[in-house]
């Protein structure tokens, strides 16, 4: 599913305009980056620790495993309901259980470290460094090999099997404490119960197993049968132990996942499917372990689903089965929303646009010069504008359409002096300067900082298609696409899915994997803004593979948001877990804080922000949304009792735009009635955007999920009384007609914004 044509990849890539590599510049259309970083700018890290093939692929960044090939000592890498860690000792395999932390903030947060490993090795030689060796979409091959001497585990995301492949020789296991041998019947099998914990490992006929001590056995393999496969048990029931026996020898080879979108049902099927090789025995396939946002309401699986794992994302059920699919609704949007007028409060929002216009320029850079900071600057411009041109104003429009061209063109011509884009094709990585929030340093935030760019270069291309063009500025928006969202598999130019976990359903943050818990998550609104630029910038330019992408992206976080962020189905947080919502999702840990500060409202929008017109997934559970909101007064009174305020603390309303524009999705008026046009404005966003936002829901009333459409962008709202607004936004260059799922139809002119009621 490439989206970039191959010329048009080798284009951005530079193969046409360089003999050599080397520091010159590079030209993208009107644009230029470059090669290696200016002056004295730092490079990015390397990341040796793959095998010689991975070594031709670009760099597997922003993924559960990205440890693994930055570090020669590895964290944990957690796979669910599994932990692994590759050591000098040894491969390290864990089942993580539940412990709470109490924190200074006066919760809690919920762990589940990896601990009490059982630690494997060959006898026959010492393993080497670790190494990635093969990555399937949910799945790695980990090279331990030493010389002639090779050595290769497989993990998979929801699987409870670590299989192992030896070269030569015989495989020990150590044991965290004293284990007890379980009963079995197959010979084949060792059953371990240990430290309150079950777990089987299966050998190859043959195989003998030897008792060194209370705390170690050792696998005599027979020649020509150097493997074995090492599981968790969820319980130390014998059916499940038989059943695990059946799959035991069926060692996943790759995973792969695949989706479909159908704008006429406004539907995404994706398909899970892993490819196995039965090494003895009747083929039955792999036991895959499926996440609560696989197997919750989904009938596919109904009735075929086995015992499950208590883990950090709620339980994980085993499934007897190499492939599952799962069908999801796209809950669509429209770029923005219609003017508003005939309210008391029209005149104000003609004021504040007309304050907004004044400062426009200077909002665009108003905390930093980095990417990150340019890229809220210019979508809250972008978004500006998009409120002078529905209530009419043509000059304001132009005016701040043409500022954010030209900022955007300033970076992306490489002639700026504040900031750039370097391409590194070692590792297949886009960086821009200066960095900020270690986006160079760790690869971090890529999907965050890009996507406001993506989607900014979107609306401008929404009114100005010539912009966009391939010869102007489109190939430098499709470089950062392609760092962000490339579907080729094992390429040399970018990773696949660079930021997104396709198991998990959602995007991890950081490039190397840094820290004890895992690979990890703040913002999960911002992943969201990133595929919502995807989505907008597909559609504009007739991309119809990246928009499809993108619609996938968008419908998979945002049901992971759910789930894991806002645990709606009330299926996933420990009971011990107070807080309404997750703020900060690691593979090991959750919890709710920042990076940045304990200050429970911006701990609380973080995961918020950007709000927009494609922000109405938020609102999907009005109750929710109550609660949510309704836990903020108790959690600031908390931190001002017993925090520690910073010497300079912010604004006792900080954000309060923000939390105005959520509580909108529940009451409209209310949540206009707490707004404060003279208060705290959250720096991605501007005064008059928010109001707008605001007089919008209270005119239209709450989104209604239950109706579709057969377009990509459209939203419908009702109000307490049944009234209901239809909007749909045509992208194309030709009169479309919308048929929605209750029977009302729309016709929506080229490139225009369609209402009906």
């Amino acid at each position: 599913m490439r989206f970039i044509h191959a010329c048009q990849l080798a284009f951005l890539m530079g193969c046409a305009s360089l003999g050599a590599a080397s520091a010159q510049p590079v030209k993208a259309g009107a644009g230029t980056y470059f090669l290696t970083p200016k002056g004295s700018d730092k490079p990015m890290p390397s990341a040796p620790m793959r095998t010689e093939a991975m070594l031709k692929t670009a760099a597997q960044t922003n993924q559960w495993y990205s440890t693994l090939i930055f570090n020669s000592t590895p964290e944990a890498i957690f796979a669910h309901p599994l932990s692994v860690k590759p050591t000098a000792a040894g491969f390290e395999m864990a089942l993580p259980g539940k412990e709470i932390v109490p924190t200074v903030r006066r919760d809690v947060e919920v762990h589940y470290p990896h601990k009490n490993p059982l630690l494997f090795t060959p006898t026959a030689f010492e393993p080497g460094p670790a190494k990635l060796a093969k990555a399937g979409d949910w799945s790695i091959d980990i090279s331990m090999a030493r010389g002639v001497d090779d050595w290769l585990m497989t993990v998979a995301h929801g699987s409870p099997f670590v299989s192992m492949q030896v070269s030569r020789g015989d495989m020990r296991v150590r044991l965290p404490s004293d284990g007890s041998r379980l009963p079995v019947v197959d010979p084949r099998v060792l059953a371990l119960h240990v430290g309150g914990q079950s777990y089987a490992l299966f050998g190859p006929a043959g195989v003998t197993w030897e008792s060194v001590s209370t705390t170690e056995w050792i696998a005599r393999l027979p020649a020509g049968k150097g493997y074995l496969s090492a599981a968790a048990l969820p319980d130390a029931q014998p059916a499940t132990l038989e059943l695990f026996a059946r799959h035991a020898y069926a060692f996943i080879t790759d995973t792969r996942v695949e989706w479909t979108y159908d704008p006429s049902r406004s539907q995404v099927e994706t398909s899970f499917k892993a490819t196995t090789r039965t090494l003895e025995g009747p083929d039955n396939g792999p036991l895959l372990g499926l996440y609560p946002h696989q197997w919750f309401q989904n009938a596919s699986v109904q009735g075929r689903l086995g015992p499950a794992f208590d883990t950090i994302r709620g339980k994980i059920h085993v499934l007897a089965a190499n492939s599952f699919q799962k069908t999801n609704t796209y809950s669509s949007f429209v770029p923005f929303w219609p003017a508003v007028g005939g309210t008391p409060r029209t005149a104000e929002l003609d004021d504040l646009l007309k304050a907004d216009k004044r400062t426009a320029r200077r909002m665009m850079l108003q905390n930093g010069q980095g990417p990150y900071w340019q890229g809220k600057g210019i979508q809250r411009n972008i978004k500006l504008m998009d409120v002078a041109e529905q209530q009419g104003d043509q000059e304001g429009r132009d005016q701040l359409l043409a500022m954010v061209q030209k900022r955007m063109e300033e970076w992306f011509s490489g002639g700026n002096s504040k900031g750039y884009f370097h391409l590194d094709k070692s590792l297949g990585v886009v960086a821009a300067y200066p960095d900020e929030f270690f986006q160079v340093a760790q690869i971090n935030d890529h999907h965050f900082t890009y996507g406001y760019w993506i989607r900014t270069a979107a609306e401008i291309a929404l009114r100005d298609p010539a912009w966009a063009a391939q010869e102007q500025w489109g190939a430098m928006v499709d470089l950062l696409v392609a760092d962000i969202a490339t579907t080729e598999r094992s390429g040399s130019a970018f990773p696949f899915l660079r930021n997104f976990d396709p198991y998990e359903g959602h995007s991890w943050a950081s490039g190397i994997g840094l820290g004890e818990w895992g690979n990890n998550q703040e913002s999960s609104s911002e992943a969201i803004n990133a595929w919502v630029g995807l989505i907008l910038w597909g559609e504009v330019t007739g991309n119809k593979a990246l928009r499809d992408l993108g619609v996938y992206l968008f419908t998979a976080e945002t049901e992971a948001i759910n789930f894991y962020w806002f645990d709606i189905h009330g299926l996933v947080f420990a009971p011990e877990y107070k807080n309404v919502e997750v703020s900060m999702l690691f593979g090991g840990k959750y919890a709710h804080n920042t990076w940045w500060t304990d200050e429970p409202r911006q701990i609380k929008g973080i995961n918020l922000l950007p709000i927009t017109t494609a922000s109405t997934y938020l609102g999907v559970d009005p109750g929710y949304v109550k609660r949510n909101l309704d836990a903020l007064g108790p959690e600031v009174e908390t931190y001002r009792k017993y925090g520690k305020l910073p010497p300079n603390p912010p604004p006792r309303d900080i954000w309060q735009d923000v939390f105005a524009k959520y509580g909108a999705l529940a009451d409209p008026t209310a949540a206009l009635a707490s707004w404060d046009r003279w208060g705290s404005v959250e720096v991605g966003e501007t005064r008059t955007h928010a109001l707008h936002f605001l007089l919008s829901l209270q005119q239209m009333g709450l989104p209604d999920f239950s109706v579709r459409a057969d377009t990509l962008l459209y939203a419908v709202f009702k109000q307490p009384d049944g009234r209901k607004t239809y909007l749909a936004y045509n992208a194309g260059t030709t009169p479309m007609d919308v048929t929605f799922s209750d029977g009302k139809t729309l016709t929506v002119a080229p490139r225009t914004l369609g209402r009906v009621q």
